[in-house]
C-alpha cells in the first residue's frame, strides 16, 4: 500500500494537532443538521438508511457468534428489533483468534498508512451523520439535534483529536539516526501493544467510544467493540463502516469486530480477563470501572467512571443569568451525563447578587420557576431533556422523590412525537452537610442543595468530594477575586474541569474537542483524559534495530 491516502489527509491531521496544541475549538465535520448545510437529500437518505435496519438482521459478521439477539429497548418507545450476531463466552476464542489473524498486516503498516485509512473511516462515518443521529436518538433518548451533534459531528471531532495526538506521539522521534563516530545506524518503529477492547455505554456510545477505538486502531491494534446491549446500533454502524473501509484498502475486516450480548451475559467481564486483551476503554458505572482496574491486570485500562459534580455559589453579578445557566445544566439530557451538576453548595447567609442578597430558598424558587416554564413547553422541554434512557434512571428519580425535603419535584412531560417516551424535569432535594445521600453518585435528573457554614466551607466540601468520590466538572459563581483564586488552586490540584461564572449558552456539562480536556486522571472520576498524551502513548511500544557498518 502506498502513502496516497496519507497525502490526501495529511493536512487534516496536522491542522488537528495544531488545534490540539493551541487548545482551539476546531472541526472539519458539519455539526448542524440543517438542509441549508446538507441539502435536501442527505436527511432523507440518512433516515431511510436508519429505517432499513429496523426489524432486520444487521449486516455485519462476528467471528464466533451464533444466532441473533435483539437487546435494545428504545427509550423513545419505537420498535427497533434490530437483530445482531450474538456473541457469548463460548465464542470468544474464535473472535480473539480472528482478530489475531487479521493483525500482522495492519501492525506492519506505517503510522502514515494507518492514519490515512482511519481518516477514510471518519469521513465515511461523517457521510452517515443522519443515520448515526437517528440511531443515537432512538437508543439513548437524546433529542435529535443533540444526537446529531454529540453522536456524529462532536464524536468524530473527538476521534480525530485522538488520531492526531496518537499519530504525533508515534512519529515524535525520527525513524532513523546515524552515529558516525561509532558507525552505528539505528532504526525505530512504533509497535502496537495488542488487542484492544472498547466497552460502550448506554448514553453516549459514540462520543465516549470513538476516542479509544480510533486511537487504538491508528496505533496498529485490532479492536473488539462491545456495545452496551441497550445502545448497540450506533456502534454497529461504526464497526460496519470500519470493516468496509479496511476491506476496500486491502486490510482484513476482522481488525474491527462487533461483540453484542444479551442482558445479563456479562460478556464485558469475560472479554476483559482474556490474556490477549492488552487495552481496555470503558465508560460507565464506577463499580464496574473499579472492577476492571482491579482485575484486568494484563491490560492498560482507560476508565471514565463518574462522580459527584459540585456547584459553588458565593456571589454573582447576574442572578437571572446564573439561574438560567444552572437550570439548563441540570436539565440537559435529563441529567444523564457524567458532567451534570449534582450538588449545590450555598452559604447559609446567602449570596450577594445584582438583585441584593439571595438565600438558598430564593435560588431554589427561581430554579423551580425555570423548570415549571420548561415543563409548560413540551417541544422545548424534550429538545433539552430528551428521554429517560431506561427503567434504572426512572427508579432513581422515584427514589429521590421519596427522600425527605424534596424542594423541587420532578414533573412529567408528554413527548409530542414519541408518546411512550418517559420525560422528567429535575428533582432537587435539600440535604444537610452531614447526610450521606448527596455524597454518592446519582444518575438522572437528580440534584441536591446543601447549605454550608460559609463559602470557604463550600470549597472544603468540594475538595473532599473531588478527592474521595471524584468529580469531572464544577461550576463556580463569584465576584470575589480571592475566592476565585482559591477555587482555581483546588481545581488545579484535583483535576476537576471548573467553569467560572457561566451565565450564557455554554453549559458546564458541555466540553469541546481540541479545546477542553474531558476527565483528567487526577481524581477518582476518571483515570485518563480525553485527549492527552497519556491517553495515546500506552497504545504502542518502540522497537529499535541497531546496525553497524
Amino acid at each position: 500500500m502506498d502513502d496516497e491516502l496519507w497525502e490526501k489527509h495529511r493536512s487534516t491531521v496536522e491542522n488537528a494537532f495544531d488545534a490540539w496544541q493551541n487548545r482551539l475549538p476546531w472541526s472539519v465535520f458539519r455539526s448542524s443538521p440543517s438542509t441549508r448545510v446538507w441539502g435536501e437529500e442527505a436527511p432523507r437518505a440518512g433516515k431511510a438508511a436508519f429505517e432499513a435496519y429496523l426489524g432486520a438482521p444487521f449486516p455485519v459478521q462476528t467471528p464466533g457468534a451464533h444466532g441473533f439477539v435483539t437487546p435494545e429497548r428504545p427509550p423513545t418507545g419505537i420498535t427497533l428489533d434490530v437483530a445482531y450476531p450474538h456473541l457469548t463466552a463460548d465464542g470468544i476464542d474464535e473472535l480473539v483468534a480472528a482478530a489475531g489473524r487479521a493483525w500482522p498486516t495492519w501492525a506492519q503498516a506505517t503510522p502514515q498508512q494507518r492514519a490515512g485509512v482511519v481518516l477514510e473511516m471518519l469521513h465515511g462515518l461523517a457521510a452517515r451523520s443522519f443515520e448515526l443521529a437517528y440511531a443515537v436518538q432512538h437508543t439513548t433518548g437524546q433529542g435529535f439535534v443533540m444526537a446529531f451533534q454529540a453522536g456524529a459531528a462532536h464524536a468524530l471531532d473527538r476521534a480525530l483529536e485522538a488520531v492526531a495526538v496518537a499519530y504525533h506521539a508515534m512519529t515524535a522521534t525520527h525513524a532513523e539516526s546515524v552515529d558516525e563516530r561509532a558507525r552505528i545506524r539505528r532504526r525505530y518503529r512504533p509497535i502496537p501493544r495488542g488487542l484492544a477492547l472498547v466497552i460502550g455505554c448506554t448514553t453516549f456510545p459514540t462520543w465516549n467510544g470513538f476516542p479509544g477505538l480510533f486511537a487504538s486502531l491508528v496505533c496498529g491494534n485490532p479492536v473488539i467493540v462491545k456495545p452496551h446491549p441497550h445502545a448497540v446500533l450506533p456502534l454497529a454502524i461504526t464497526v460496519r463502516e470500519c470493516r468496509e473501509t479496511l476491506s476496500r484498502y486491502g486490510f482484513p475486516p476482522d481488525l474491527v469486530t462487533l461483540a453484542v450480548e444479551a442482558d445479563g451475559d456479562r460478556l464485558a467481564a469475560a472479554l476483559a480477563l482474556r490474556p490477549e486483551i492488552r487495552l481496555i476503554d470503558y465508560t460507565g458505572s464506577t463499580s464496574f470501572g473499579r472492577w476492571l482496574e482491579d482485575n484486568a491486570r494484563q491490560a492498560v485500562v482507560f476508565a471514565e467512571k463518574s462522580g459527584v459534580n459540585a456547584v459553588l455559589l458565593e456571589s454573582t453579578a447576574d442572578f437571572d443569568g446564573m439561574v438560567s445557566n444552572l437550570a439548563s445544566s441540570l436539565a440537559l439530557y435529563s441529567g444523564q451525563m457524567c458532567t451534570t451538576p449534582r450538588v449545590l453548595f450555598v452559604p447559609r447567609e446567602g449570596i450577594e447578587t445584582d438583585q441584593g442578597r439571595r438565600g438558598l430558598d430564593d435560588i431554589l424558587a427561581s430554579l423551580d420557576a425555570a423548570f415549571r416554564e420548561l415543563a409548560d413547553d413540551p417541544r422545548r422541554a424534550v429538545a433539552l431533556l430528551g428521554a429517560i434512557v431506561d427503567e434504572r434512571v426512572e427508579r432513581a428519580v422515584d427514589t429521590a422523590m421519596a427522600l425527605p425535603n424534596v424542594v423541587i419535584p420532578s414533573r412529567r412531560v408528554s413527548h409530542p412525537e414519541f408518546p411512550r417516551a418517559v420525560v422528567r424535569t429535575p428533582v432537587v432535594v435539600r440535604s444537610d452537610v452531614e447526610a450521606a445521600e448527596w455524597r454518592r453518585e446519582w444518575f438522572g435528573p437528580i440534584a441536591f442543595a446543601v447549605p454550608t457554614e460559609s463559602a470557604d466551607d463550600s470549597v472544603r466540601l468540594w475538595e473532599e468530594l473531588a478527592t474521595s468520590v471524584g468529580s469531572l466538572t464544577a461550576s463556580v459563581y463569584s465576584t470575589n477575586k480571592s475566592f476565585l483564586d482559591q477555587v482555581e488552586q483546588v481545581a488545579a490540584t484535583t483535576g476537576v474541569l471548573t467553569a467560572l461564572n457561566f451565565t450564557g449558552d455554554v453549559l458546564v456539562n458541555q466540553t469541546v474537542a481540541f479545546a477542553d480536556f474531558h476527565g483528567s486522571g487526577a481524581n477518582p472520576a476518571a483515570n485518563a483524559a480525553l485527549v492527552d498524551f497519556g491517553f495515546v502513548a500506552p497504545r504502542f511500544h518502540a522497537a529499535e534495530i541497531r546496525e553497524r557498518w
